[in-house]
């Protein structure tokens, strides 16, 4: 229970499952520090893997306070075609919303001339009409029919269907005729798991809505088997506390929530790393800047603009919208496993097909013989034979021999080279990411720091900066478990958004103030449920807004303790529509519409309190732990290698230099300076720039 904000008295964990690693972290209040822990994943079951790695940090897990874990379930059931075989029910007429759509390309395919729109996840034979219509105000026009609900749902029972999406025509504005289907279903079909689309989202928007709620449906089954599997393997080995998740939000959910609603995790683990940055940056002093994760198997990046990251209502995850509230993650297939590959004769590819855990990276010695971004690296003498995850020794002779085959096969002369040019592409594809969330949207990177993390993100930052303009990078401590650490500095959020639609200059002010506190009531009301309040519960309120005869609306958050006026609404909305878009008409033609209503109910959780160390003494030679060729700009120079937890405090030193440590390797690349700060954070500075 979280009913108040203080020290925390029993060690907490936050693990976060990755395509190649699992990552831990153990916040142990009595010493006040934490431990890091890196397992291989387990990808058939994502379980195993978290329960091998609370095996070697705590023996006894009925110590354990609480454990927060991001996951993959949700995103690779997506991305396999793995989830539930889904039917849907909907109003009469509306059986083809789902492959009709809007009639045009999803994002981010618009100029994406071969890209196919993928198949419904409801295939035509499962997807069926009842009587029933309620108009957009609420009333209801036509009475629901109960029998034909109960009759089609034993159908589905009997066709081993296993989920079931209800989507009723304008429910957002009146569920009532969506939560008696809900009852029908489960009275006739109790084997079955429906989901209602005014339970997942309660907003107009028929497509989205439907779409949302069929791949919730589909991924409920899958989800509700893992959470299972998972909490049988914690309970036998003597954990009986809460198991929280992170959503998409950027806050974590819990146990039942996920259950109800595992679409919200889509985005799970990389939005564990944003938090984790975020927690960094905020000690730093630093509020502008963009993360880099890069993992085993892709590279997340993340816009930060003055304290906060930047988020969307609406995405699409392989051809599919979803709609939504989450931090606005930039996803590209470049990760330390992503494999290098001949397109033709003479075209080098690198990902976004990735080695994983099993059989990895060729220097693994597990079995892979594909060169991957690590295999380059350690080619190039960045990488060396320290073990990784505690098992894995890299072998330098595996790991030229993937990079040497691909060479011979593209024509190239020289391992290095080719190795050089695997690593060129793949900063080129993460440069490219960056780009997208800063240059098209307007930003300057030189007027952003970049925070590189993940067990393979601190090797290609200072490569990455230079590529998109920027001069400061900044590596956190533990930055190949940054993500799991995350995880323990978020906070509850319990999300709540309705439609109402209405001009300002017309709108009734005190129907649409009713409505944001109702949310919340509400919100505290389930916040009480899970054991918050008083200060431990913190409100958000944001409008949907846009200008009249537009067709889509931006966010605008709404400062707290502000008085809902036409003008403080207006001057809201201005300021941010500017801030999109670079300009804004302050007296347009028309007026400014209210979409829908949105509040963030947070939970504020007690976070761990990490000691200080008084800096080490020393200097940076006493640091030196070996000495290795690498190659630069396909230059071989002969490079120190520093223990970073060795290094003291506030004293700078030059590249080319490599810093190694348990979980990940930073690259410092000529023509970069680096300090170890006194939180523990590497500082790195271009000499190029100002």
């Amino acid at each position: 229970m979280e009913a108040r904000r203080g020290q925390l008295s029993r060690p907490v964990v936050g693990v976060d499952v990755g395509g190649t690693f699992t990552d831990l972290v153990l916040f142990d209040p009595g010493r006040g520090a934490l431990e890091v822990c890196k397992v291989p994943s387990t990808s058939a079951d994502q379980s195993r893997g978290v329960v091998d790695g609370l095996e070697r940090m705590l023996p006894d897990l009925s110590a354990l306070d609480r454990l927060i874990h991001g996951t993959t379930v949700a995103t690779n059931t997506l991305l396999e075609g793995t989830g539930a075989s889904v039917a849907l029910i909907t109003t009469a007429g509306f059986r083809d919303v789902l492959e009709i759509g809007r009639t045009r390309r999803m994002l981010p395919s618009v100029y994406d001339t071969t890209f196919v729109r993928p198949p419904p996840l409801v295939p035509r034979p499962l997807r069926f009409e009842v009587a029933e219509r309620i108009d957009h105000h609420g009333a209801p026009l036509a009475s629901l029919d109960e029998a034909a609900i109960e009759a089609i749902a034993r159908r589905l029972a009997g066709d081993d269907v296993e989920a079931l999406a209800l989507c009723f025509l304008h429910a957002y504005a009146n569920p009532d005729h969506e939560r008696r289907a809900l009852d029908a279903v489960r009275r006739a079909a109790p084997g079955i798991a429906p989901t209602a689309s005014h339970q997942v989202v309660p907003e107009f928007r028929e497509y989205e809505r439907f779409s949302t709620t069929v791949i919730n449906a589909y991924l409920l089954p899958v989800m509700s088997r893992y959470l299972s599997t998972l909490g049988a393997a914690l309970a036998g080995r003597g954990y009986g506390g809460a198991v929280y998740t992170m959503g998409s939000n950027g806050g974590t959910m819990d146990l039942d929530t996920v259950q109800t609603l595992p679409i919200r995790t889509i985005l799970s683990g990389p939005v564990g790393g944003v938090t984790g940055a975020l927690r960094v940056a905020e000690a730093e002093g630093i509020t502008h800047f963009v993360t880099c994760d890069m993992g085993g198997t892709s590279t997340d990046v993340c816009l930060v603009e003055h304290g906060s990251p930047t988020s969307v209502n609406e995405t699409a995850f392989v051809g599919y919208p979803i709609k939504g509230r989450q931090i606005d993650i930039n996803t590209v297939g470049a990760g330390g496993g992503s494999i290098a590959h001949a397109e033709g004769a003479d075209t080098l590819r690198v990902g976004p097909r990735s080695a994983g855990a099993i059989p990895g990276p060729a220097c693994y010695g597990l079995g892979g013989t594909e060169p991957t971004i690590t295999d380059a690296n350690m080619v190039l003498g960045r990488i060396g034979t320290r073990r990784l995850g505690g098992t894995i020794e890299p072998d330098p002779a595996l790991a030229r021999d993937a990079v040497e085959g691909l060479a011979q096969r593209l024509g190239v002369e020289g391992v290095v080279r080719m190795a050089d040019g695997i690593v060129r592409v793949a900063v080129a594809q993460m440069a490219s990411a960056m780009r997208e969330v800063t240059i098209e949207r307007g930003h300057d990177p030189a007027d952003f720091s970049l925070v590189a993390f993940g067990g393979a993100g601190p090797m290609h930052a200072t490569a990455l900066a230079e590529d998109i303009g920027m001069s400061e990078v900044l590596i956190p401590g533990h930055p190949g478990n940054l993500s799991a650490l995350g995880l323990l500095a978020s906070d509850q959020v319990y999300e709540m958004v309705r439609t109402f639609l209405g001009r300002l200059d017309s709108i009734d002010l005190g129907e649409l103030a009713a409505v944001r506190d109702a949310h919340a009531a509400g919100g505290r009301a389930e916040l009480a449920r899970r054991g918050f309040a008083g200060d431990a519960v913190r409100l958000a309120h944001a409008l949907d807004m846009r200008y009249a005869h537009q067709a889509f609306e931006i966010t605008v958050d709404m400062a707290p303790g502000d008085a809902w006026s036409i003008e403080t609404l207006r001057s809201a909305f201005l300021s941010t529509y500017r801030r999109h878009y670079g300009h804004a008409d302050p007296d347009p033609d028309g007026d400014v519409e209210v979409v829908n209503v949105r509040t963030s109910v947070i939970g504020v959780t007690r976070k761990p309190s990490v000691r200080r160390l008084a800096p080490r003494e020393g200097t940076v030679e006493g640091a030196v732990i070996a000495r290795r060729d690498a190659w630069f700009d396909e230059a071989r120079v002969n490079v120190a290698v520093y223990e970073r937890e060795h290094l003291p405090a506030d004293v700078s030193f030059e590249g080319p230099a490599i810093v190694e440590e348990d979980g990940a390797t930073t690259v410092i690349t000529p023509g970069w300076i680096a300090r170890k700060d006194r939180s523990g954070n590497l500082r790195l500075s271009s000499t190029s720039r100002g």
